[in-house]
C-alpha cells in the first residue's frame, strides 16, 4: 500500500513500470520450493500490477478532471474577454455611425497603426480632403479624436462654445506620466472644483504674461533684441544659438529677474531639449511611449519597463521640483538688491507668484509648473518662430526686400525700429503675421480640447470626454483662405490687397490656439516676435549661403522637425549688415543695451541635468544600525 500511495502522486508512466519491476523482485524464491515460489511470484506480480493499474487509472481520471476544470476556466476567461471586446467594438461602431466620418477602426487598436511615422497633421489634412469634410474622426485605440481642419469650424466650436470645450481629456503620456494633470496646460475642467482650481492657475499666469503685464516687459525685449542684432553681426553662423539665447533670456528675466548672457549657458540647451521632448510626446504615434495612449493599462507597470523608454523619470518626492528651486533662488537673489536696483528692473514673476499663491495654498509642484510653463514654452516657441523667419527670408527674398524698403523710408539707418513705429509699418506687420501663419510652431494648436458634455456640429456627435484637436497646418494651408499656401506672401494681410481673404477672428491666424485654452503667453510672444523681426529686417540681408564655387545652397521649406512645436531643420544662410551706417548703429545700440541689462546679469547654481540626481541622493533611504544595534531605515543625504 505504501508503494501504491507513493505512486498515486506520480504522473510519469515510466515510473509506474519501474515500480512494478522493483516490487516483484522483492519476493524471495526458495531453492527447495522452486515451483511454488515461482507461481507465488507470478501471482504477486499480477496482483501488484492490477492494483497499480487501478490507481494509475484513478490518477489519470483525477488529472483529466483537473485539466478539464482548468480548461473550463481558461475558456470562460477567453469567452468573457471575447464578449467584452465584441460589446466594446459594437459601442465603437455605434459612436462612429454618429460622429464625423473617418477611416474604419479596428477593435481595441482603432486606427493607431494607420498613423504615418512623420508629420501626422499632413495625413489628417489628406483625410479631410478624402472624406470631403472639415471634421474627421480618428481612433487612437478605443478613444475617438475629432480633428478640425477648417478655420471656420474651429472658430465655431472652440470660440463660440468655449465654455464646454475648455477642458482637457485624459492624457496618459504627456499628462499622467509627464507633467501631471494638475498642470495649467493639461488641467481638466469637469466640475466646479476643477474649474475653480483652473481659474486660480489662469489668474496667476495672467499676473505674469497677461495683456497688461507684458507691456511692462517692452524695455527688456527691446534691449535683448538689440543684443541679438549685435550677436548676429559678430557671429552670423551661430544665428540659431543667438535666437535661443535671446528667447530664453527674455523669459528668464521675466520669470526670475536674471538674464542669460551666453548661449553656452546650460539652461538654454537643457530647457529647450526638455520642451522639444515634451513636444515629441504630444504627437500621436504608433511607437512607444506614445502608444501608451492606445494601451493605457500599460501605464500601471513599473517605470523601468521598456515601453516607458523616452519618458525619463518623474522625481517629485518631497516637493523637490527644479523650477520651484530656481524660483526660490531668484526670490532670494532679488531680496539682496537695493531699492534703487529693484526699481530699475521688472519685478520677477516668481516674486509675485509666491506672494499671491499663499492665499490659495498651492503646493510646490503647482508653483513649479506655473514657472516652468512660462520659462520652457516661451523659450522654445519664440526661438522656433524666429528661426522660421530666417528661413522665410532665404526662400523668399522678394518679401524681405519689400519690408526693408518700408523700414528705410520710415526708420532710416541711424536708429533701429521701435514700438512707436509699429502703427506705420504696415508691410512689416503683415510680414510678421505671415511668419506666424506660414509655418506655425504649434502645428496642431497645442493640447487637445475635450467637451464636458455631448455636443453636436452639423448633425455629428462629439461625445463628452473625447479628444478634439485643431489641425493648424490644415487651417493655415487651406486654399480657400490662403491660395498657394506654401508661398510666403505678406500681402495676404494688407488691407485691400487682392491676396487678402476673409478669416475668422481679428488676427488672421490661429497659431496660439482657441477659446479659454488659448496660449497664455500669446501677447508676450507676439510682442517679442514683432520687435525682433522688425529689427533684424532693418539690420541685415538674410540670404541663402553659397558654396565654394559661389553657387547658392538651396533651402528646404518643408524640412521641419516632427514635434508638436516644430522648427526648421538646420540650414546654412548668409547674414550680413545692409549698410555701413546700419552696422555702426547695430554696434552702438547693442553696447548700450548691454549696459542697461547689466543689472540683470547672473547665473543659477542649479542644472536640470544634475538636479534630480542630487535630489534622489538626498531622498534615498538606506538601512543603518542605531546605537542599540537595531536596523532602521533613514534618509541618506
Amino acid at each position: 500500500m505504501e508503494s501504491v500511495q507513493l505512486l498515486v502522486s506520480r504522473r510519469d508512466e515510466s515510473e509506474f513500470y519501474q515500480q512494478i519491476d522493483a516490487r516483484s523482485r522483492c519476493i524471495r524464491v526458495s531453492p527447495t520450493h522452486d515451483k511454488v515460489h515461482s507461481e507465488t511470484q507470478r501471482c504477486a506480480r499480477a496482483m501488484i500490477t492490477e492494483k497499480l493499474v487501478d490507481n494509475l487509472t484513478v490518477v489519470r481520471v483525477q488529472k483529466a478532471i483537473v485539466d478539464f476544470g482548468t480548461l473550463n476556466v481558461v475558456l470562460s476567461i477567453v469567452a468573457i474577454a471575447a464578449v467584452a471586446v465584441v460589446v466594446d467594438y459594437a459601442h465603437m461602431l455605434y459612436l462612429r455611425s454618429r460622429m464625423p466620418p473617418g477611416p474604419f477602426p479596428l477593435p481595441i487598436i482603432g486606427n493607431t497603426f494607420s498613423l504615418p511615422n512623420n508629420k501626422p497633421w499632413i495625413y489628417f489634412e489628406e483625410l479631410s480632403k478624402k472624406f470631403k469634410t472639415p471634421l474627421i474622426t480618428f481612433w487612437i485605440g478605443r478613444n475617438p479624436t475629432v480633428w478640425i481642419n477648417d478655420a471656420w469650424c474651429a472658430h465655431e466650436i472652440f470660440e463660440k462654445k468655449a465654455q464646454i470645450y475648455a477642458s482637457r481629456p485624459r492624457m496618459v503620456v504627456f499628462g499622467e506620466l509627464g507633467t501631471g494633470q494638475d498642470n495649467l496646460v493639461t488641467m481638466r475642467i469637469r466640475n466646479t472644483a476643477e474649474r475653480d482650481h483652473w481659474r486660480i492657475h489662469r489668474k496667476l499666469m495672467h499676473l505674469g504674461v497677461g495683456v497688461q503685464a507684458v507691456r511692462g516687459y517692452r524695455d527688456v525685449q527691446n534691449n535683448e533684441s538689440k543684443v541679438v542684432a549685435l550677436d548676429f553681426l559678430r557671429e552670423p553662423n551661430e544665428y540659431v544659438k543667438h535666437l535661443e539665447r535671446y528667447a530664453t533670456s527674455v523669459v528668464s528675466i521675466i520669470a526670475f529677474g536674471r538674464r542669460v548672457a551666453s548661449y553656452n549657458d546650460p539652461i538654454i540647451t537643457e530647457v529647450i531639449a526638455l520642451m522639444q521632448l515634451a513636444a515629441d510626446l504630444n504627437v500621436p504615434g504608433k511607437s512607444f511611449p506614445m502608444l501608451l495612449e492606445t494601451f493605457p493599462f500599460l501605464a500601471r507597470f513599473p517605470r523601468w519597463m521598456p515601453w516607458f523608454r523616452g519618458l525619463g523619470t518623474r522625481n517629485q518626492k518631497g516637493g523637490h521640483y527644479f523650477f520651484h528651486t530656481l524660483a526660490e533662488e531668484a526670490v532670494e537673489q532679488y531680496s539682496t538688491k537695493t531699492p534703487s536696483e529693484q526699481a530699475s528692473m521688472p519685478t520677477p514673476y516668481v516674486q509675485t507668484l509666491f506672494n499671491e499663491a499663499e492665499k490659495y495654498n498651492l503646493p510646490a509642484g503647482e508653483l513649479s509648473a506655473l514657472t516652468g510653463n512660462l520659462f520652457g514654452a516661451g523659450s522654445d516657441t519664440s526661438s522656433s518662430t524666429l528661426i522660421t523667419f530666417v528661413l522665410a527670408c532665404c526662400a523668399f527674398p522678394e518679401a524681405m526686400k519689400k519690408a526693408q524698403a518700408e523700414l528705410d523710408k520710415i526708420v532710416g539707418p541711424h536708429r533701429s525700429p521701435d514700438w512707436d513705429d509699429q502703427a506705420t509699418l504696415a508691410y512689416v506687420n503683415a510680414f510678421v503675421k505671415e511668419v506666424l501663419r506660414w509655418r506655425s510652431v504649434a502645428i496642431i494648436g497645442g493640447q487637445p480640447h475635450s467637451p464636458t458634455q455631448d455636443d453636436s456640429y452639423n448633425g455629428w456627435l462629439i461625445p463628452a470626454g473625447s479628444w478634439v484637436q485643431g489641425n493648424v497646418w490644415a487651417i493655415h494651408h487651406n486654399d480657400r483662405e490662403f491660395p498657394d499656401p506654401d508661398r510666403f506672401l505678406p500681402e495676404r494681410y494688407i488691407d485691400g490687397s487682392e491676396h487678402q481673404r476673409p478669416f475668422p477672428g481679428d488676427r488672421g491666424y490661429m497659431t496660439f490656439g482657441w477659446g479659454r485654452r488659448v496660449c497664455s503667453g500669446q501677447a508676450l510672444a507676439e510682442q517679442g516676435v514683432w520687435i525682433t523681426i522688425a529689427r533684424l529686417l532693418w539690420a541685415f540681408d538674410i540670404q541663402k549661403a553659397r558654396d565654394a564655387q559661389g553657387k547658392e545652397i538651396p533651402v528646404d521649406i518643408f524640412a521641419f522637425t516632427n514635434g508638436l512645436n516644430m522648427r526648421p531643420q538646420p540650414f546654412k544662410c548668409s547674414i550680413t549688415p545692409r549698410t555701413p551706417g546700419i552696422k555702426e548703429t547695430i554696434v552702438r545700440e547693442g553696447e548700450q543695451a548691454l549696459l542697461h541689462l547689466k543689472i540683470l546679469d547672473g547665473e543659477s547654481k542649479y542644472r536640470m541635468s544634475t538636479f534630480y540626481q542630487t535630489q534622489k541622493r538626498k531622498l534615498a533611504e538606506e538601512p543603518v544600525l542605531d546605537e542599540m544595534g537595531n536596523v532602521k531605515i533613514v534618509k541618506v543625504k
